[in-house]
């Protein structure tokens, strides 16, 4: 029995390192899972916080005490490249590569966009290869009304879903047409909400002509 216990006081690293055993078996199960979520965020879907003004009333709006998180489409757009006229996307500023904007696909190539100062010309034409992004809240938004048409190579993801705050959980709310019953406070609240959406997308569709590609 004695040298057995000589030969543990003898190795005092053991007592040292018996703590972190749980917290080794934790750190692999982390480094097991990391290449699964590198691809899965990298490739499919990641979560992106929205800040800013730019995207009001669709994201962060006014009556929201928390900024938007979403979830957000790699694969639709970094795979399979598409592009749709009022897809919402996250993608690198023109002016700086390290920033990460928000905005909304108003126009793609070949359309006519009627455009919003400071932009200097008042109308153009999409280039091929090409975007006009702006932001739902034109008066604090820097997008191609200040930078022009932007390549779609700049393009990462598109928005799917809002995932906080839990109020505002789920797809994003698209118009179609508006429920004229306004019975209750609640009702009425969401019967201005959904006609004030629908003016804007009157007003975004206004300024742009899609002009049809001739046939070869």
């Amino acid at each position: 029995m004695r040298p057995s216990v000589l030969h543990r006081q003898n190795r005092p690293w053991h007592n040292l390192v018996a703590p972190f055993k749980p917290l080794t078996k934790s750190s692999w199960s982390y480094i097991y899972w990391f290449p699964t979520v590198f691809v899965v965020s990298y490739y499919f879907y990641n979560i992106k916080i929205v800040s800013g003004r730019s995207m009001q009333p669709t994201l962060n709006p006014d009556s929201s005490l928390w900024r938007d998180v979403g979830l957000f489409n790699r694969y639709a757009i970094h795979t399979k490249l598409e592009f749709k006229r009022g897809d919402i996307v996250a993608l690198r500023s023109p002016e700086d590569p390290t920033r990460v904007l928000v905005k909304r696909i108003v126009a793609l190539a070949g359309d006519r966009v009627t455009t919003l100062p400071p932009y200097p010309d008042p109308v153009i034409l999409v280039p091929q290869g090409k975007a006009w992004i702006e932001g739902d809240e034109p008066f604090h938004s820097d997008d191609s009304n200040r930078f022009g048409p932007v390549p779609l190579s700049l393009i990462e993801s598109r928005l799917v879903a809002v995932v906080w705050p839990p109020s505002r959980f789920g797809h994003l709310y698209r118009p179609t047409s508006v429920d004229q019953d306004t019975s209750t406070p609640h009702k009425h609240s969401a019967y201005r909400l959904a006609m004030a959406e629908l003016e804007r997308q009157r007003w975004r569709n206004n300024r742009v002509t899609v002009v049809p590609r001739s046939l070869p």
